[in-house]
C-alpha cells in the first residue's frame, strides 16, 4: 500500500487555514497544521497560507521561524506551496498603504496595489498558463477564485509565471523548480483547484532537487 505524502501546513497565526489543510487531505495527502520545525524538515512538502496583510504575515512568519524555514526549504528544493499572501511575501517587498515591507526575498519584485476599477479583486478569473507547466497539468482555461488587493506584476526571471488580468496583468501563479505559489485560493476553486493541488501532491513523491537555474539562494537586500 502507498503511503501518502506528508504535507505539513505551517501554524504562524494566519486565520481560516483549516479549509486549506482539509483540501490537501482530499487531494490524497496527510496534512497537518504545524509550526514545529521537526514535524516541518520531515514533510514532504510545506503549505504556506495567507490571509491579511503582507506586513502582519510576514510577522506572524517571524515568530515562527517561518522566513529562515521557507528559505531554507527552497534553497534545498523540497517542496513549497505559497497561496495568496503566503506568495506575495516570497518576493523582496510588498507595499500596502504606502508602507514597504521586505518579505522573504525569493524572487526579485514586488507586491504593489492593483490597479483596477474594482478593488479588491474577487471572484472567478481565467488564468493563463505557460506551456510546460506542472501546476496546471491537464487544466486549460479554467478559472480560479481570487480575493486580494495587491499582486506581483511579473513572476521572477527563470520561473514559469502564470499569469490573470484585473485591471491590468498580474502574476497569478509562479513555478520556481519545486517552489510553486499561487496568488488565487486553489482550496477555494472547486474543481479547478482540486486538480491543480492533486497535481502538487503527486509531486511530493518525487526525490528533493536543488533549485533550478535561477536558486535565488543569495541573501535578500532587504531583512526582518
Amino acid at each position: 500500500m502507498t503511503t501518502a505524502p506528508f504535507v505539513a501546513v505551517l501554524d504562524y497565526g494566519s486565520g481560516n487555514v483549516h479549509s486549506a489543510v482539509r483540501a490537501v487531505q482530499a487531494a490524497g495527502a496527510h496534512a497537518e497544521l504545524t509550526a514545529e520545525r521537526a514535524r516541518i524538515e520531515a514533510a514532504d512538502g510545506l503549505l504556506v497560507p495567507g490571509v491579511g496583510a503582507f506586513a502582519a504575515v510576514m510577522e506572524g512568519l517571524a515568530g515562527v521561524d517561518g522566513v529562515e524555514i521557507i528559505r531554507e526549504r527552497h534553497a534545498a528544493g523540497r517542496p513549497l506551496l505559497g497561496i495568496c499572501v503566503g506568495m506575495q511575501v516570497l518576493f523582496s517587498a510588498g507595499t500596502e498603504h504606502g508602507v514597504r515591507t521586505p518579505g522573504i526575498g525569493l524572487w526579485d519584485g514586488e507586491v504593489v496595489p492593483l490597479r483596477a476599477p474594482v478593488v479588491p479583486h474577487m471572484g472567478w478569473t481565467r488564468v493563463a498558463a505557460p506551456a510546460g507547466s506542472r501546476m496546471f497539468a491537464g487544466l486549460g482555461g479554467e478559472h480560479f477564485y481570487f480575493v486580494h488587493s495587491y499582486a506581483a506584476s511579473s513572476g521572477p526571471a527563470g520561473a514559469l509565471t502564470t499569469t490573470a488580468e484585473h485591471g491590468g496583468r498580474f502574476a497569478a501563479a509562479v513555478e520556481d523548480g519545486t517552489t510553486w505559489a499561487a496568488q488565487f485560493h486553489p482550496e477555494k476553486s472547486a474543481a479547478a483547484g482540486a486538480a491543480l493541488l492533486r497535481n502538487w501532491v503527486a509531486s511530493l513523491s518525487e526525490p528533493p532537487r536543488s533549485a533550478g537555474p535561477n536558486p535565488h539562494a543569495h541573501e535578500p537586500k532587504d531583512t526582518v
